[in-house]
């Protein structure tokens, strides 16, 4: 990293940063588990001597700290997976109930940027559609950091809200819906060919933010591929070039995903394996009254603190959705 052509390929040499502090971080994790053992048994000892109630207290503590950071460590193994260390694009699409349903989607966005910031993702919207009267119709992001797409692809599915709704002057109950899609942003060394002329491009007028540039010239870009009908749209940038490279980028990942997920069925059927890839299934329901409760329907992980995990604290579902698909225990199981 420190050779003066490291920096000429500012994609590279972001990727090993990345991974250099993760790394990093595996190592302070673990050095600090080994840390806090020692210093627990040297508590044991000092507890043989002195049944102090103090130490006990500090003991206590510090085994559940232990605990704790020793799952941590176990979930990073967990995430192996050939693209789990990859960034990846988030999308998020509310289901039909109009501005309910719109507002919901902005919630979940906020959900996860917080998620974001808590562990220090960097992310970027690439696009964003406002609703009419509340909340967002479709939003686009790009999360970048080691083992993005391997932490948010348990996210991926249909989120389920049941609340009082603020819209509603009778104050009646609502459930609403949103999916969403997570895609991992894949390397541009990857060989997938796109025949443009299996591509329809519209360029409008952008709708978000970003100054008098954005909103005064044809920058946005919308990209069809015709015989998948994946629309990906980008409206980010002032510049309708570097929108449309943007848009393309997304486009590619989208195509590669989808096959790899082809194969990933051939394969399942080879095996007998009844494999239910449904990405309109609802994997998570977050209930707000009559009481509050979020539950993932998968693990059957639920807490009760609906207001913490809807500010961004969402680790207890992920963790317990990677020791799922590795052991098959749900969390009830366990």
């Amino acid at each position: 990293m420190q050779s003066t052509d490291f920096w000429n390929d500012i994609d590279m040499a972001n990727k090993i940063s990345s991974q250099v502090n993760y790394l990093k971080k595996e190592i302070n994790q673990t050095a600090q588990i080994s840390s806090n053992l020692m210093t627990a048994n040297e508590i044991l000892d000092l507890l043989n001597l002195d049944n102090d109630e103090e130490l006990k207290k500090e003991l206590d503590d510090l085994v559940l700290k232990l605990i704790k950071d020793i799952d941590n460590l176990e979930i990073n193994v967990l995430l192996n997976q050939e693209n789990d260390k990859l960034n990846c694009f988030l999308e998020i699409h509310p289901g039909a109930g109009g501005t309910e349903s719109c507002d919901w989607a902005e919630m979940l966005l906020r959900m996860y940027l917080r998620f974001c910031e808590k562990n220090n993702y960097k992310y970027e919207i690439i696009d964003e559609q406002k609703g009419e009267e509340a909340g967002i119709k479709s939003v686009t992001v790009l999360i970048k950091g080691f083992c993005a797409y391997g932490y948010f692809k348990c996210e991926k599915g249909v989120h389920r809200l049941v609340r009082i709704s603020p819209f509603d002057s009778n104050s009646r109950r609502h459930t609403s819906f949103a999916s969403v899609t997570i895609t991992p942003e894949f390397n541009n060394d990857i060989n997938l060919e796109i025949n443009e002329k299996d591509l329809k491009i519209d360029v409008y007028r952008s709708s978000g933010k970003g100054g008098q540039g954005v909103n005064t010239t044809d920058s946005a870009v919308r990209i069809t591929h015709l015989p998948t009908k994946i629309v990906v749209t980008c409206q980010n940038e002032r510049s309708q070039i570097k929108n449309k490279e943007t848009a393309m980028k997304v486009l590619k990942s989208k195509l590669y995903q989808l096959e790899l997920e082809k194969q990933e069925l051939e394969l399942n059927k080879i095996k007998g394996i009844n494999s239910n890839i449904d990405f309109g299934s609802q994997i998570r329901s977050y209930v707000l009254q009559p009481y509050t409760m979020v539950k993932d329907h998968r693990t059957n992980k639920d807490i009760g603190n609906a207001a913490s995990v809807l500010d961004g604290n969402i680790d207890p579902f992920i963790n317990a959705y990677l020791n799922w698909i590795s052991t098959g225990k749900k969390a009830d199981e366990e």
